[in-house]
């Protein structure tokens, strides 16, 4: 009897130690490790994202981390149309128009569904993050949190996105010449313009994009007229 009582005490005496450690010894973490910066907020929420059926493209825009340099230079715009032509066509995902801001991107985008949209997009952020960090020489994040989207589901949507991504900023120019079209954005490529024709345009490289499929882009939008370098 003495020997059973020693050994329930002695487990009792385990069991208590036990709890004690988790319950004082080991403190919760709030937030991230100590060591890991957290991403900045891009203000996109964490909502599930709607399904997307293959006949609508898709408004993107892809903000960068705080502190970086400027996309709108010579070499990191470089870099980038190399990262589009290597993820502009891949599984379902097309690229059909992008507009490099300075801390931020604009893309036009088509996919058969969401999950080719979230690899296609995840694959591009991939490229372009290793492009910019070998040019930049840094390791680490590069794109804020979650990208925003819009589904585009009517002529005047698609028409109005497009204006919004390839619309020159500067509207102080008098002529229709290429110089209207900004050298950041995909609009010498495009082939929707009222005053100016492709053939205006002298590009020495293939376009870093796909050709659009889906009627809304092709045909659709076009209904409301074509899009105007003078704004």
């Amino acid at each position: 009897m003495a020997r059973r009582a020693n050994k329930a005490a002695k487990r009792k005496k385990k069991r208590n130690h036990l709890d004690a450690q988790l319950t004082f010894g080991f403190k919760r973490r709030k937030g991230h490790r100590v060591g890991r910066p957290k991403k900045a907020d891009s203000g996109v929420s964490h909502l599930k994202r709607e399904a997307l059926a293959s006949r609508f493209p898709v408004h993107v825009v892809m903000k960068l981390e705080q502190g970086l340099p400027s996309l709108r230079t010579k070499k990191p715009f470089k870099a980038l149309r190399a990262a589009f032509r290597a993820g502009c066509d891949k599984n379902g995902f097309r690229l059909n128009h992008y507009s490099v801001q300075g801390n931020h991107l604009h893309f036009i985008v088509e996919a058969k569904d969401r999950t080719s949209l979230s690899r296609g997009l995840q694959g591009l952020a991939i490229r372009i993050a290793r492009a910019l960090n070998k040019l930049w020489r840094r390791k680490g994040s590069v794109f804020a949190d979650r990208y925003f989207e819009r589904i585009l589901r009517t002529p005047r949507e698609v028409k109005n996105a497009l204006q919004y991504v390839l619309k020159n900023t500067d509207h102080h120019k008098t002529h229709a010449t290429p110089d209207l079209i900004d050298i950041f954005c995909s609009g010498m490529f495009f082939d929707g313009w009222r005053e100016v024709r492709l053939e205006e345009f002298s590009v020495s490289e293939p376009p870093p994009l796909a050709p659009a499929r889906t009627w809304l882009q092709r045909v659709g939008w076009r209904r409301h007229g074509l899009l105007s370098v003078y704004g």
